[in-house]
């Protein structure tokens, strides 16, 4: 099983080596080359010095030394040179493959469904997106080329020590095969607590995240010390999963003292019987005490890789953990959208959350909105309004039933069922302004464009005339360059409720949501977004899910759901004015009474 595991997680190292290094092929295979031409000067410069000192010993001329050390000096510079090379060109590798998997998981997960969202708090998704990926710049930039290389001196190091002396090379691999099966063991003991580390470390993230949102609420409900009291237990369990992880790693950093011990200890036997049997010279004998001590720092080095690679390894898995997720919503082939209003027919669709199968949200729904038909949806909180738009919208699809949405035209209907579509032709076609507006940290043209260049200057300045925002506009001191702050920061809730106005009518969808648009303004900002709303309702349907009298004057039809199921839809003035309706009952007691 744990075979297994370990290769599974190999292929997962070489897959993303291999995705991400690949586009950079020409540096990686630069890297390749520098890093080996730089263990060849490293097994080249103890030949020298075993040169010069023979020299000595031979009594060579002065000329003859004098160019020996000329030599190792240029080498050794040469080989300063590469180093600073191979380190800016694994920097670039480096942040080049990282960047460009942060991008991929963030595609990744915007792509999946609300189901899996609903499951992470996007403080957790910040430490997968960006804590795991940093975990893998070392791992990308020089860890595979270094490890590898620091591996291959090391051999180099032990074939020369072979020619040298047959007992005492043999000697030196039975003590560093010792101690890298010895690692190894470590190492299998070593990644799980590391990965448990990380998933720690991405809970507490999301609770600070949630903490971070819901400030006002803490300080306002007095749970100040049930939060820090939770942030008390993540950090601890935090700190006792680090505390883990190192108990292990004390151990692997005390092997390689033990291991070089040995291999002294061998070295100094074994060279002073031979050089007292003349069996070798002063250089011979130098070059095999340096050549264990050329040994010493890239077995520190592998250990600190080891260690490296344990953490990426802890990062790699949890990352793919990610990759594999799916989502539960699939595009359809796609078809073509016709233009103008659209028509839409919920046909006997029922809705249950995955986690909580015996609780159906909607229950066979059955009613159809004809083109440029308004239709004013109400009923309590929970009733099922909200999960009928993100139906519509394909954040989820019906457990049962079908949706399908088209136009009608002489002969009949041309309905399709929105699941044979693709979804972002889905959301072209649906525009949805709700109570909570999201504003970029970007200019005011791409956050009304939403980073759509296609979209033309006029067009803008058109939409700002419609939704009743040009005095606003002109005190920008940049016109349509004028950065706006995250959030919506120095906006007014009536302004930034505008903005979003402005982004479903640059989109001119056929079908228009609007969830409690205007219940958060106040009365001369919601003149101003009734005047919009009747300009972004002309000639296209809509929905408005309302608990105020006023919004839903403009509905054509009323539909009233409780507990996810319709008990009352019709006409609006039919069911104004029939005193057995719920709707007028509603009229009469004041829809922010009723519907609370």
């Amino acid at each position: 099983m744990t075979e297994t595991k370990d290769q599974f997680s190999l292929k997962r190292f070489w897959n993303l080596l291999v995705d991400y290094l690949k586009p950079q092929k020409g540096r990686v295979f630069l890297l390749v080359f520098l890093a080996l031409f730089s263990i060849g000067l490293q097994l080249l410069n103890p030949q020298i010095i075993r040169l010069f000192l023979d020299s000595v010993e031979a009594r060579s001329g002065l000329d003859q030394l004098l160019n020996t050390a000329l030599l190792f000096t240029g080498v050794a510079l040469l080989s300063q040179v590469i180093q600073l090379v191979v380190t800016l060109f694994g920097e670039i590798v480096a942040w080049t493959a990282t960047n460009n998997l942060r991008a991929d998981l963030a595609l990744h997960c915007l792509n999946l469904d609300m189901t899996f969202h609903k499951k992470h708090k996007p403080g957790e998704l910040i430490e997968r997106v960006d804590g795991d990926v940093t975990q893998l710049a070392n791992f990308f930039s020089q860890l595979v080329i270094k490890l590898g290389g620091n591996l291959l001196l090391v051999v180099g190091v032990i074939v020369l020590l072979f020619l040298q002396n047959r007992m005492l090379g043999f000697s030196i691999v039975v003590i560093a095969l010792i101690g890298l099966i010895v690692l190894n063991w470590f190492n299998k003991r070593t990644v799980p607590r590391w990965q448990a580390v990380r998933e720690t470390e991405a809970k507490l993230f999301g609770f600070l995240e949630e903490w971070l949102n819901g400030t006002e609420e803490i300080q306002s409900s007095g749970a100040k010390p049930y939060i820090m009291l939770r942030l008390y237990h993540s950090l601890r369990d935090r700190w006792q999963k680090i505390l883990s992880a190192m108990r292990i790693q004390v151990f692997v950093a005390d092997l390689p003292i033990g291991i070089f011990a040995f291999a002294y200890i061998a070295a100094y036997i074994l060279g002073a019987t031979l050089f007292q049997d003349g069996a070798i010279s002063i250089g011979e004998l130098y070059i095999i005490i340096y050549y264990i001590g050329i040994m010493e720092g890239p077995l520190w080095e592998i250990l600190r890789q080891i260690e490296d690679l344990q953490r990426a390894a802890a990062s790699v898995n949890r990352i793919s953990e990610l990759l594999n997720e799916r989502s539960s919503l699939q595009d359809g082939p796609g078809f073509s959208f016709p233009g103008g209003p659209l028509k839409v027919l919920f046909d006997d669709v029922s809705f249950h959350y995955e986690d909580d199968l015996d609780t159906r949200v909607l229950k066979n729904l059955n009613f159809a909105l004809k083109p440029g038909t308004v239709l004013g949806l109400l009923g309590r909180t929970g009733s099922g309004k909200s999960t009928v738009t993100k139906l519509l919208f394909r954040f989820h699809d019906p457990t049962s039933g079908a949706i399908r949405i088209g136009r009608s035209n002489g002969t009949g209907d041309e309905l399709k069922d929105i699941r044979q579509a693709r979804r972002s032709d889905l959301r072209q076609r649906i525009g949805m302004v709700t109570q909570d507006v999201q504003i970029f940290q970007a200019t005011l043209r791409q956050n009304l464009t939403l980073f759509d260049d296609a979209i033309k200057d006029a067009n803008i300045m058109e939409v700002i005339k419609d939704v009743g925002l040009t005095d606003w506009y002109e005190k920008l001191p940049h016109g349509l360059d004028t950065k706006l702050e995250a959030g919506g920061s120095g906006l007014s809730a009536g302004e930034a409720q505008l903005l979003a106005f402005g982004r479903v009518f640059l989109n001119s969808p056929g079908l228009v949501v609007l969830d409690e648009a205007s219940s958060r303004l106040d009365p001369a900002t919601e003149n101003r977004i009734e005047k919009a709303v009747d300009k972004l309702l002309a000639n296209r349907t809509g929905i408005i899910i309302a608990h105020r009298l006023a919004t839903v004057q403009r509905a054509d039809e009323i539909m009233i759901l409780e507990d996810g199921q319709i008990v009352e839809y019709g006409r609006r003035e039919e069911l104004a004015n029939d005193p057995d309706s719920h709707f007028y009952k509603l009229l009469q007691t004041g829809l922010e009474e009723a519907l609370v």
